[in-house]
């Protein structure tokens, strides 16, 4: 296993940074990009025309390589189905993302990811096998978020909320670090680099992921492989495929794989308990009319702030009025949230037509388009009926206490 820099490669990629890595008989030539860079995509345009790689990697998954070859595949995107799989935060963070993307494309006159786009299609011109070998988005984000904290991943949300409702233009420092880094990583906002924990999952378990796809995909009859990443995955995937030697296939499923959440929510199950244990007590000690007065500041804060939520996403009435019922329950339903309920009768309700889809990427970059588009209206239910949820879970554990206390 060698490393080298040559300087063909290097004129042929028109000074875009190049690390090349020989292993197992094969020449990976790893061409580090920017992703709103026109000269990337003419360094792309360049090697592959050269007739040299005999296949082409790219720092892409599937769904994001659909994102950017069908953009209207949105439109036949069951949201019911999304919500039944509790993957309302997943499509949110990619709204984010692809908002965020869109502003760099409206201020740099280039698509984000077009060297990426471009690769693939002129590989195909050329009948060259291409290989997604990025991770999926939604694998990085769960993997993200169950490595941190509450207050941690309040922080994730509001970098991915700040970069979804900014209307201001992107700042020359922020492009030119995009210029160096990584895409997702910027969408995160400041957080991504100020998180260890989130930084090692979106960059450094990356780098380590695509050096171990580029490895299974290994072909006895392609010994010159171009790989198009981003140029801050350079040095981490130059390093893997040197040094790794774990089986690629093993590897990759151990850093595909997102471990069940073994911690209780203990927080939340101690709360529940002082406010049940209130209302027997209220029951004990006072009678009928003190354990009917606690039920009822139960179903009130807590079905009341959910409808509230509600109301401020927007909602139908009927979906404020599921919100309002459903919420007091929470204590027999832990693992499904107050949200998918009303979300669900939104999302019948009020059900986003074609043209809903259609204007996503637009809508999704202000707060007014988020209130405007059926598909982010449901989202936003989600959301802040959990919230409204949550928030009448923790007043009445704290009102009951203090009754108790008292």
């Amino acid at each position: 296993m060698t490393e080298s820099s040559n300087e063909s490669a290097g004129e042929l990629l028109a000074g875009q940074p190049v690390r090349i890595v020989e292993r197992d008989g094969v020449r990976y030539t790893l061409l580090g990009t920017a992703h709103v860079s026109q000269a990337s995509v003419e360094a792309v345009e360049q090697a592959i025309n050269s007739g040299q790689f005999d296949a082409v990697a790219v720092e892409l998954d599937p769904q994001r390589l659909q994102a950017l070859t069908e953009p209207d595949k949105l439109a036949r995107l069951d949201l019911v189905e999304v919500i039944r799989n509790g993957r309302v935060a997943l499509f949110a963070a990619n709204l984010a993302l692809a908002a965020y993307q869109r502003r760099l494309a409206e201020q740099l006159g280039i698509e984000p990811g077009a060297e990426l786009k471009r690769a693939v299609t002129l590989a195909h011109e050329r009948q060259l096998p291409v290989y997604l070998i990025d991770r999926e988005v939604g694998l990085t984000f769960r993997r993200a978020s169950q490595r941190l904290g509450f207050f941690g991943k309040l922080k994730l949300i509001g970098g991915l909320g700040a970069g979804l409702f900014a209307s201001d233009e992107v700042g020359e420092a922020e492009i030119e670090k995009l210029k160096q880094g990584d895409m997702l990583e910027s969408s995160f906002g400041e957080f991504a680099s100020e998180s260890p924990e989130l930084y090692e999952t979106i960059i450094g378990e990356r780098d380590r992921y695509m050096a171990t796809r580029l490895r299974e995909e290994r072909s006895d009859d392609q010994r010159n492989v171009l790989a198009v990443v981003g140029a801050g995955h350079l040095a981490g995937m130059a390093t893997y495929l040197q040094s790794d030697t774990a089986a690629p296939g093993p590897l990759r499923e151990s850093l595909e794989e997102v471990p069940r959440k073994r911690k209780l929510p203990w927080i939340t199950l101690g709360i529940l308990a002082i406010v049940l244990a209130g209302i027997g007590i209220g029951f004990w000690r006072g009678g009928l009319g003190m354990g009917t007065e606690m039920l009822a500041v139960w179903a009130m804060y807590t079905g009341g702030l959910a409808g509230l939520g509600c109301l401020l996403a927007g909602g139908h009435p009927l979906s404020i009025l599921t919100a309002v019922v459903v919420a007091p329950f929470k204590p027999f339903r832990l693992s499904i949230p107050t949200g998918a309920f009303s979300a669900l009768m939104e999302a019948r309700l009020r059900k986003p037509a074609y043209h809903d889809f259609l204007q996503l990427r637009d809508d999704a970059q202000t707060l007014r388009g988020w209130y405007r588009n059926r598909v982010t209206r449901v989202v936003m239910t989600f959301m802040l009926t959990n919230l409204g949820s949550m928030l009448g879970l923790w007043l009445t554990g704290f009102t009951v206490y203090g009754r108790l206390a008292g």
